[in-house]
């Protein structure tokens, strides 16, 4: 089987043909292996006297970029350390991670991209993905044309307004896209020439972008309403012309547009959000892990969501779903879940209340006889202890939202509290580990959003599960463009959240994580696929059966190795 993007060729028997010599080669990131480049190879492509005369083998040079790496006294300085390594030398890049990927996780993705992102003017060095800014919206369909994409099968994009909780970071929110494609390589196996970030660069709200001389993004105030839908819809326009099969994952728009623009688009080709849907399945997922330990059925957990927009509402109506698939009825459901935003607890004709928040708000005579501090506000302390919950999900990005108070109430009424701060980065937690388990007398399952060190509590050191999405993206775009599926339903979603439940350590032993290991995610991310595809197939999305997709399957997963190369005319 042959692939060609017309200078390279990537074959199935493992050899790679390319017509690329000297630099040209060595400053291709995907091609160039550096000093591990064969004397035969050197003589071939002209690279004698480019390079030093030393041959050198990937595991020689992971140990000199793991050491240079390890020298490096701060977060920010690994992280563009590791960028630089990736526009150098993509397989090398990669063998790093997958060698090391605990270690390296949380600097190339969360927490370290939060500020890779703020400082993305400062650090850039050279172009990756695509740059698809306001002033050049009638240019879209020509940049997409390159034969360079020809190859291109999974697409990041956000337009950089909600990144993280950092809020609008205009074109440095391009690391967010390029973090999430290195993820869908490191974490899954998907070939890096089948992956393509993007930045929908409609301007920054952000004062500080504006005023900085260095930032290299379109500086305007940020295009909104009808003229940025236009521009989003001459993007994903553009996109299906080019890629009719193309997965488009949405990342870090802000929850305005996060919902809308999913519900506009889901229907017209495959695509998912991942904030909304991939962080609906790793809750869920964590969820369903939990009850392995607190015993708690599922159709008995009575679930305080903090926080509510595009995020929260996703991870609820996930959760909904799998309520009624426990015997729950829609409506007993719906009761079991209890959402906490702005103005406290969502109540029928609540002050701010939205019509997507609509299906979760209580009924006031539901709470007609609760005890509470402002009937007109009902505050999340005063919600814990009416409902006196089994599980607290915070989405908030508000720091400290769970407050002593709050989780002491909760631990009262609840044997084995069930409390997952997920708000990125670290900063905008709503709670740290070592609070919760000295609060809750160590008793806390407790799930993060960002990575946290290991917390001692009376004699015992608890490992804290780190509930990032890392487990569940990169798993269900394999499974997507593997079984070649035409749109991501709810229940493709689902079926990755039951995937990773099964996974789960607590599963044979209740004193262990309700995660598995992150060194584990490579085999993780392959089990998710499995089950994602195999949903597809039964709803009759896929374009292939099940016997096509496990051989799809198997093209779709790449090893960082280095590839013997032959010159091609």
């Amino acid at each position: 089987m042959k692939k060609s993007d017309q200078e390279t060729q990537y074959l199935k028997e493992g050899i790679i043909k390319t017509k690329l010599t000297g630099y040209n080669l060595l400053n291709n990131s995907r091609l160039n292996k550096g000093t591990a480049f064969t004397d035969k190879e050197r003589d071939d492509f002209s690279l004698h006297g480019l390079l030093p005369p030393q041959v050198s083998t990937l595991q020689e040079q992971q140990k000199r970029r793991y050491d240079g790496l390890a020298e490096l006294p701060t977060s920010l300085e690994k992280y563009s350390f590791l960028r630089g390594l990736q526009d150098n030398n993509e397989t090398l890049f990669y063998s790093l991670i997958i060698n090391n990927i605990e270690e390296m996780l949380p600097i190339v993705y969360t927490p370290v991209v939060g500020e890779g992102c703020q400082k993305f003017s400062e650090i850039f060095r050279k172009p990756r993905g695509l740059f698809l800014s306001y002033p050049n919206k009638n240019l879209i369909d020509q940049i997409l044309s390159h034969p360079r994409y020809d190859l291109i099968k999974c697409i990041v994009v956000s337009d950089g307004e909600r990144i993280l909780g950092l809020g609008d970071q205009g074109a440095g929110g391009m690391g967010i896209p390029i973090g999430k494609m290195a993820l869908y390589t490191a974490l899954a196996g998907i070939p890096p020439q089948y992956c393509l970030p993007i930045l929908l660069d409609v301007g920054t709200d952000n004062e500080e972008r504006l005023a900085d001389p260095l930032y290299v993004g379109w500086r305007h105030n940020r295009v909104r309403g009808a003229e940025y839908d236009e521009f989003v819809d001459t993007f994903v326009s553009a996109v299906k012309r080019r890629w009719p099969h193309v997965l488009l994952q949405w990342e870090d728009f802000a929850g305005i547009n996060a919902t809308r623009l999913l519900a506009r688009y889901r229907d017209q080709l495959c695509t998912f959000n991942d904030d909304i849907q991939g962080t609906a399945a790793m809750a869920t997922g964590t969820l369903l892990s939990a009850i392995n330990v607190t015993g708690i059925p599922l159709n008995e957990q009575k679930i305080v969501f903090v926080g509510f927009g595009g995020t929260g509402h996703g991870i609820a109506q996930l959760i909904r779903g799998a309520l009624r698939d426990a015997g729950l009825s829609e409506q007993e459901a719906a009761e079991r879940i209890y959402a906490v935003d702005r103005y406290g607890l969502l109540v029928e004709g609540g002050k701010g209340l939205t019509e997507d928040q609509a299906d979760f708000a209580r009924k006031r005579s539901e709470i007609t006889g609760w005890q509470v501090t402002n009937s007109e506000e009902i505050g999340l302390l005063d919600v814990v202890r009416n409902v006196k919950p089994t599980a607290l999900i915070g989405v908030s990005a508000q720091q400290g939202a769970f407050t002593e108070e709050v989780v002491r109430t909760m631990a009262k009424y609840t044997d084995r509290p069930v409390i997952f701060p997920l708000s990125n980065p670290t900063s905008h937690s709503e709670a740290i580990p070592q609070d919760l388990l000295h609060w809750t007398e160590g008793r806390a399952l407790i799930g993060t959003g960002s990575p946290f060190e290991p917390v001692k509590y009376n004699g015992k050191v608890f490992h804290i599960d780190q509930t990032n999405n890392s487990y569940i993206f990169p798993g269900l775009a394999l499974g997507i463009i593997s079984s070649k599926a035409k749109r991501v339903s709810d229940g493709m979603i689902k079926a990755a959240a039951l995937a990773l439940a099964e996974c789960s350590p607590a599963r044979e032993n209740k004193s262990a994580n309700l995660l598995p290991p992150l060194a584990n995610l490579r085999s993780i991310s392959l089990a998710i696929a499995k089950a994602v595809g195999k949903q597809a197939i039964l709803e009759g999305l896929a374009g292939v059966n099940e016997s096509e997709f496990g051989e799809e399957l198997a093209d779709n997963i790449w090893e960082p190795v280095y590839k013997p190369y032959q010159l091609t005319d």
